[in-house]
Order: structure tokens, then sequence, then C-alpha cells
């Protein structure tokens, strides 16, 4: 598996936390946080619309 260096988690208010990762060639990776080892991986385009859309409540059901 490629390096990947990971940010900071975020959190909702109720906890569920996950991590946004990138490699040196380019790919983004999002993963619980806490379980970095089984990341699901795509390009940061697609993982970044998908935080916007967590974030902005279009998406919560994905974190439960």
């Amino acid at each position: 598996m490629a390096h990947i260096t990971w940010e900071g988690p975020y959190c909702q208010d109720s906890g569920n936390c996950f991590r946004l990762g990138t490699d040196a060639a380019g790919n983004g990776y999002i993963a619980v946080n806490g379980l970095e080892e089984h990341p699901l991986t795509d390009s940061i385009d697609a993982l970044r619309a998908l935080i916007l859309d967590i974030k902005a409540g279009r998406a919560d059901h994905l974190l439960v």
C-alpha cells in the first residue's frame, strides 16, 4: 500500500470521526478515525465533494 499522509480527524457532534489522506500519486483516501488501515480510496475531488455534502447535511445518513 502507498504511504498515506493523513489529515487531522473531522468529527461531528455525535462523535463520528473520519480522516482524509493523500499519497504521492495524488490519490485521495477517507477512513473512519482509528481504522486508517482500511480506507476508501477515490479521486481527491470525489472525496472532497463527499465531505462537503456531509458538512452541508446532505449525506449525514452515511455516517450512521
